[in-house]
């Protein structure tokens, strides 16, 4: 089954889950409807029962209650099934705050897939979502190839679900799951940006080769891209200064040209024929109405030519001009 258009840009939606620090009930419903009222609207949704321990897909299903379900696409992922918290035991929030009494479990199985799915659609409150991940299985291979991905596929195939895939940050195990298993998408974090190449090496030739599109995801590299300087974090962990460095010597190149540094490192990976939609997240209404005023800012092809110029992008990577840049869908399609 095709994967279904996706928008440009997506919502990321691990913040609505209170990631790093807590935000209320009513502004992650705001968050949800300033991405279908921002000018660029942005409706491709992603979420994860990993992102609070379910609540991102809870707060989420409340702020789509009522909308038409074919004016927005929704991703979410398995690998990790939900149940209640035994008495006695706290949660592990594994980075988000304020979280339920439940707790991950590795899961697998045909049931377990299956379970997790339905899980999913009861807190999101949608008979059906447009893409399933795998999430985070890079320890898990022997069982992801022997029953998670079929089981997945099962459910492509019974039509219950559009496309399937996986997500992560490591593209050369992406890679090969690429070239072994028939992939409909992947949602790569953090390895095609402004600061490193590595996805365009391993995993974006192997798309192209299959026809497996691409979501990209960590467009700022943790914040580096978004805020480069003392204190700046690169793939989760502190950065190393000559990244900062470089990232304050592409930001300058930028602002020669009038351009953010944010809007170059959210336009930078669609160079890519695979790539078909970056996912932001976003906890505040103003936030997602940045990014997507950011998405639509004029970058002239000359400062491309100029990173190049001055060793800040390889010559052999491809750049987003102008006139190579794919249409995009309208919202919904």
């Amino acid at each position: 089954m095709p994967v279904p258009a996706l928008p440009r840009l997506g919502l990321g939606c691990a913040p609505l889950a209170n990631l790093y620090r807590a935000i209320t009930d009513e502004e992650a419903e705001a968050t949800v409807a300033a991405a279908f009222d921002a000018g660029r609207p942005v409706t491709y949704l992603d979420t994860a029962p990993h992102y609070g321990l379910g609540r991102s897909e809870e707060r989420l299903g409340r702020a789509l209650a009522g909308r038409d379900r074919s004016s927005y696409s929704l991703s979410t992922k398995v690998g990790r099934r939900l149940r209640d918290l035994p008495a006695g035991e706290q949660p592990d929030g594994q980075g988000f705050t304020d979280v339920p009494g439940r707790v991950r479990v590795w899961d697998f199985t045909a049931d377990g897939i299956r379970a997790t799915l339905e899980g999913s659609l009861e807190r999101l409150g949608v008979d059906a979502v447009d893409i399933v991940y795998l999430h985070d299985v890079e320890d898990h291979l022997p069982e992801v190839y022997a029953t998670g991905f079929p089981a997945l596929a099962e459910l492509r195939d019974q039509g219950l679900v559009k496309a399937i895939g996986f997500g992560m940050n490591h593209s050369d195990i992406l890679a090969r799951l690429v070239a072994d298993l028939d992939v409909d998408v992947v949602l790569c974090a953090g390895r095609w940006t402004l600061l490193e190449r590595t996805a365009y090496d391993d995993l974006l030739p192997v798309c192209e080769r299959r026809g497996t599109k691409v979501v990209v995801g960590g467009v700022y590299n943790s914040g580096l891209l978004a805020d480069p300087g003392p204190g700046a974090h690169y793939d989760y962990a502190p950065a190393p200064q000559e990244l900062i460095d470089r990232a304050l010597d592409i930001a300058a190149v930028c602002g020669e040209f009038g351009v953010p540094l944010r809007a170059a490192a959210l336009r930078y990976p669609f160079a890519h024929p695979s790539v078909v939609s970056a996912v932001v997240g976003a906890a505040s209404p103003e936030e997602v109405r940045d990014n997507a005023a950011l998405f639509e800012h004029d970058i002239p092809d000359a400062m491309w030519h100029a990173l190049v110029e001055r060793g800040l992008l390889d010559k052999d990577v491809p750049l987003p001009l102008a006139a190579g840049l794919p249409a995009t869908p309208a919202a919904g399609e």
